[in-house]
């Protein structure tokens, strides 16, 4: 723990939301899981059980601890009970109005100190902070998926966030266990506008016919040496997500480069948006994952 840190809010219990508690509990901080939806807040906290009980299973945690974790973490249905929190990381939608919105709610009950994150992986940092009170409290603290798998947290300043807030948050980042990559505030950070438009090309590759959902993955697997097909993994992270930073990346750099496929926008029309929905480039519906195209 960093000694700035005490009390953790977390806003969002999804699927990053719950990752974030999840690991902030194991690092020793008292955790506050907020969500729109309280039955939201139960699955992320079964979810946060199961993931402790394969970290048990791989030798990572002791079954002591399970508790001990858990205890750590309080369900959190009201915004203004988060008031007492020292940093708060919001994890919601990836759609700035929500965004926005929740900030604006949350500001009126925070105490003068109370610094705020988002967990966004492609709007802007300085258009959030400004729906905010404090600015210069208020920085991206990007986490990646899923969250206690995977060792990096994208830290990113906002025009106005002073450099106290930044030095606290990666005091706090560092106290996870996790290694911290610095990125400018520009559309998508590094990560995504890295990945995603690898994702969308690859989307392309399949609406113009030069290969196969399988083809395509195993291209990637095998070919570049990556742990899974680029296909794959827009399932594994959520067509409307994918949509949604293709869009930030298009809107916010105006180079046709960017431009979502129309594929993956037909996608997230039909509502098949992956694991999630247990549709997408692949059917997950039987015993094992069949393309649909």
């Amino acid at each position: 723990m960093t000694g700035a840190i005490k009390k953790v809010g977390v806003i969002g219990a999804g699927q990053m939301g719950n990752g974030i508690a999840h690991v902030c509990a194991l690092a020793g901080y008292d955790v506050r899981l907020n969500d729109i939806s309280p039955e939201q807040i139960e699955a992320g906290l079964a979810t946060i059980n199961g993931n402790i009980a394969r970290q048990i299973g791989s030798g990572k945690l002791e079954e002591k601890d399970r508790n001990a974790v858990l205890d750590r973490i309080a369900s959190t249905p009201d915004i203004a009970k988060l008031g007492d929190c020292d940093l708060i990381i919001e994890s919601a939608v990836e759609d700035e109005l929500v965004k926005r919105k929740i900030f604006s709610e949350l500001s009126p009950h925070l105490r003068e100190d109370t610094l705020l994150a988002t967990n966004t992986s492609s709007i802007s940092i300085t258009r959030l902070a400004a729906s905010t009170d404090r600015p210069e409290k208020f920085m991206g603290i990007h986490f990646m998926n899923p969250v206690p798998i995977m060792q990096l947290i994208e830290l990113v300043r906002g025009i106005a966030t002073d450099d106290h807030t930044f030095t606290i948050a990666r005091e706090f980042s560092d106290s996870l266990g996790k290694t911290v990559a610095v990125s400018e505030d520009f559309p998508a950070f590094m990560v995504n506008r890295i990945l995603l438009p690898m994702i969308n090309e690859a989307v392309y590759t399949l609406y113009e016919g030069v290969g196969s959902v399988e083809g395509i993955d195993t291209a990637m697997k095998l070919g570049a040496n990556h742990p899974m097909g680029p296909l794959q993994l827009a399932d594994f992270i959520g067509l409307d997500t994918c949509l949604s930073i293709m869009q930030v990346l298009y809107e916010g750099l105006a180079d046709t480069k960017y431009r979502p496929c129309p594929l993956l926008v037909k996608y997230v029309e039909a509502g098949w948006l992956g694991r999630k929905t247990q549709r997408g480039f692949y059917d997950y519906r039987g015993d094992t994952p069949v393309p649909t195209r």
